[in-house]
């Protein structure tokens, strides 16, 4: 399994081991796997009129979104940050679902796991920070190796990427011989290793019928698997895994929305349940969903997925009004400004990968990528 793995002033035995240092070499740096980086007080967390003024473009377009009376507090946070980040030679990479302050405020990248994955390679710096959960964390450092790689918090895990174990994909290739797999990316390293080629909401039709073969094994969401059959002739073996943000739209909820407004525009994500994709008008990834809002310019749209993307949707478009059915990821929600900051200060935590598995785990993204180039 991969690891998740930090390394400080204070405890930085493993990592000093990869850079074969010893502690003496930590006066006034911190070390990471691949090498040792200048020490960085960190700085002082205030709101000043001097932060107040410099992050002024920022807060503009996110008023709509980000009550003034909380910016004082996200304000100082986005200036530490953006300064320590070109201290460190830093790219911050964040997923749609995360908060506006940190789509908005600090991120050089954004998207959804397809485009991070593209972007996540041509990445500039000499450390990505990764701004959403483990697996994306784990693919940045899958397809940048020899960059340091940190997540703010370990801890942002995923209910469908911990839904399957490589054990898992094991016995089902014994059942399915010769049948191959095809993994959502929202799984861990460990899968990925025994996986054919990755798909992303995004892809996943085009991935399974790229094959050639009348089935595929395709896990691990069981709604977006589903929603893929609707449009392929391939067979699809399916797991039951589900995503704890989407799997909890009811069909009845939607049908609620549009009696209270009949024009009202519904769109959904894939992993949602078969019941809410059959009341939607447009159903796509979190970049379709977005790209459609911009193009379509509804008067109201109900967004069914995680309900920061939402907010970050509506900073771009402040004519659109947006009916929120609020269902937050609880780990998402574990990335935040502070320790965004603590991470790019004390170099922490760091992603490690077991190479035997980074190896086989890296072939089957490249192979999702190479086939979208």
């Amino acid at each position: 399994m991969a690891s998740m793995q930090q390394a400080t002033a204070h405890d930085a035995t493993k990592g000093l081991v990869a850079a074969g240092l010893n502690t003496q070499t930590l006066a006034g740096s911190v070390a990471t796997s691949t090498r040792i980086w200048p020490a960085i007080d960190m700085p002082e967390v205030k709101w000043t009129p001097a932060v107040e003024r410099e992050t002024a473009a920022i807060y503009e377009r996110l008023k709509n979104v980000i009550p003034s009376v909380e910016w004082p507090f996200h304000a100082p946070y986005i200036h530490a940050i953006n300064r320590i980040k070109k201290q460190r030679n830093a790219v911050i990479l964040a997923h749609n679902y995360q908060a506006p302050e940190i789509f908005h405020g600090v991120a050089d990248v954004v998207g959804d796991s397809l485009q991070l994955a593209r972007l996540a390679t041509k990445a500039e710096g000499d450390v990505i920070v990764q701004c959403g959960v483990h697996f994306m964390a784990e693919t940045s450092k899958l397809l940048n190796p020899h960059r340091t790689v940190l997540i703010p918090d370990s801890r942002a895990g995923c209910s469908l990427a911990s839904s399957i174990t490589g054990a898992d994909i094991r016995l089902l290739k014994q059942r399915y011989p010769g049948v191959p797999v095809v993994t959502y990316v929202n799984s861990t390293a460990d899968v990925k290793a025994e996986t054919d080629i990755c798909c992303t909401s995004s892809n996943a039709v085009q991935v399974v019928e790229s094959l050639g073969t009348d089935r595929v094994i395709f896990l691990p969401d069981e709604y977006l698997g589903k929603y893929v059959q609707t449009l392929t002739k391939v067979k699809l073996i399916l797991w039951k895994g589900h995503c704890e943000v989407h799997e909890r739209f009811t069909g009845e909820e939607l049908r609620a929305y549009r009696d209270a407004d009949p024009s009202v525009q519904i769109i959904a994500h894939p992993e949602c349940p078969p019941d809410v994709l059959a009341e939607a008008d447009f159903t796509g990834s979190t970049a379709h969903m977005i790209d459609w809002v911009k193009t379509r310019r509804p008067a109201k749209v109900v967004m069914v997925t995680e309900c920061s993307m939402a907010s970050n949707v509506a900073a771009e478009v402040p004519d659109v009004e947006f009916i929120k059915p609020c269902n937050l990821c609880p780990h998402m929600k574990m990335i935040t400004l502070p320790n965004i900051l603590h991470s790019l200060v004390y170099m922490t935590e760091e992603v490690l990968i077991d190479p035997a598995i980074a190896e086989r785990a890296r072939l089957p993204i490249e192979r999702m990528i190479n086939l979208n180039a």
